[in-house]
């Protein structure tokens, strides 16, 4: 039987030269040397690598082929072919899923289909999944979202914070408006006391320095935030947050080949500084896909996620990651960006993890279409290229 997706793959190279090849056996790998290689020093690969067929690991994700399974071949082979000849430069990896499938996987440069990616700011969605695990097995409820942070953390003393500290709501962090406002002379004495930033100690050195805490200042800042939910998460699970992300989401979601760092405060960075493979990317994609379900079993709050991957606040369009004339709309929910895609005279509605560098999880309902994205010192317009490339490509 022809494969339809080698056929086109064919069609286009005829057509388009680049640096790029279709598969002709497994997904790049990166060897055992080069896994004690920092990332920045893994070679790079000297030929892209597409796969509209992509192979069935048995790793929980169902695969399908390009074309057959949705999907215009022709236009995203081409696109492939753009990234790995450098048009759209410094990508690791840009894989697609149609309606629950991925039907569309490739590596370039430092990509390995086992090789964890850093990923930046995408951090920070992990973490609102973790509180939304702790929602459905009953440590915190929806009611709490809107309760004192403080009411939570049982080891400081309310005698120092600043004024207007039990304003801060899981809520607030969550949507990066605490309130908490630091100068950068403050942040530099922190740095250089690490001691003091001990488990909840963190928390308590935070509200002791920052200036008042007012309806002013609990607009939008993109900063540390994520910190404090995740002194919340574990100050309510039972044994630690650590334990708790590991057991009931990461073996849940069999991702066994990760990087988690420690915070300084002892707790797992919140923010950043985890490293994940893109197929695990997908992972966590469709279980917010399938509306927090794996494997039949409800790991995430639907409400908690109803409420946290759509658009809770604007943040303007003044600046938007991954940007371009067919972006706008940019919002933001608990850790989750969101923005309108335009293709022709309709606008879809997306939202998606970021991490600087170019890392996203872009989910597009409407279309039942998921993007993820690794990269590298990408200036990037990731969302701009969705729309402009992926969208025509997958839209009836």
């Amino acid at each position: 039987m022809i494969n339809k997706s080698l056929l086109l793959f064919v069609l286009v190279m005829l057509t388009y030269t680049s640096n790029a090849q279709q598969s002709t056996g497994p997904a790049p790998e990166a060897t055992a040397a080069e896994f004690k290689l920092r990332f920045r020093e893994v070679p790079k690969l000297e030929k892209g690598f597409m796969d509209g067929t992509p192979e069935d690991k048995k790793d929980g994700i169902t695969v399908g082929e390009l074309g057959v399974d949705g999907g215009n071949a022709e236009m995203i082979f081409r696109l492939g072919a753009q990234i790995a000849d450098g048009t759209f430069p410094n990508y690791d990896s840009f894989l697609i899923v149609h309606k629950g499938k991925l039907v569309f996987e490739s590596y370039y440069k430092y990509g390995r289909i086992n090789l964890p990616h850093p990923q930046a700011s995408a951090t920070k969605v992990y973490t609102c999944l973790a509180v939304g695990r702790a929602i459905q097995m009953g440590y915190l409820t929806m009611a709490d979202l809107d309760k004192p942070l403080i009411h939570f953390l049982k080891d400081l003393d309310p005698t120092q914070f600043v004024e207007g500290a039990e304003k801060i709501t899981l809520a607030k962090a969550l949507t990066m408006r605490s309130g908490i406002r630091l100068t950068d002379k403050q942040k530099e004495e922190m740095e250089k006391h690490p001691e003091q930033l001990k488990g909840q100690g963190q928390v308590q050195t935070l509200l002791a320095l920052s200036a008042p805490i007012t309806e002013a200042s609990q607009s939008f800042k993109y900063q540390s935030d994520p910190n404090l939910v995740m002194q919340v998460l574990d100050a309510v699970v039972p044994g630690s947050a650590k334990d708790f992300i590991k057991t009931e989401l990461l073996d849940k979601l069999a991702i066994t080949n990760y990087r988690w760092q420690t915070a300084p405060s002892g707790l797992p960075e919140a923010g950043w500084k985890v490293s994940m493979t893109s197929r695990d990317m997908v992972k966590w994609g469709t279980l917010v896909r399938n509306k927090g379900k794996w494997n039949n079993e409800q790991l995430i709050s639907e409400d908690y996620l109803k409420k946290g991957v759509n658009r809770i606040l604007l943040t303007g369009d003044d600046d938007v990651f991954g940007g371009g004339k067919n972006v706008s709309q940019q919002g933001y929910g608990y850790y989750w960006w969101s923005a309108d895609l335009k293709h022709g005279d309709k606008t879809y509605f997306s939202t998606s993890a970021q991490g600087g560098g170019g890392q996203y999880i872009v989910l597009i309902e409407a279309l039942d279409l998921m993007v993820v994205v690794t990269a590298h010192d990408n200036e990037n317009k990731t969302l701009q290229i969705i729309a402009e490339h992926v969208l025509p490509a997958f839209v009836k």
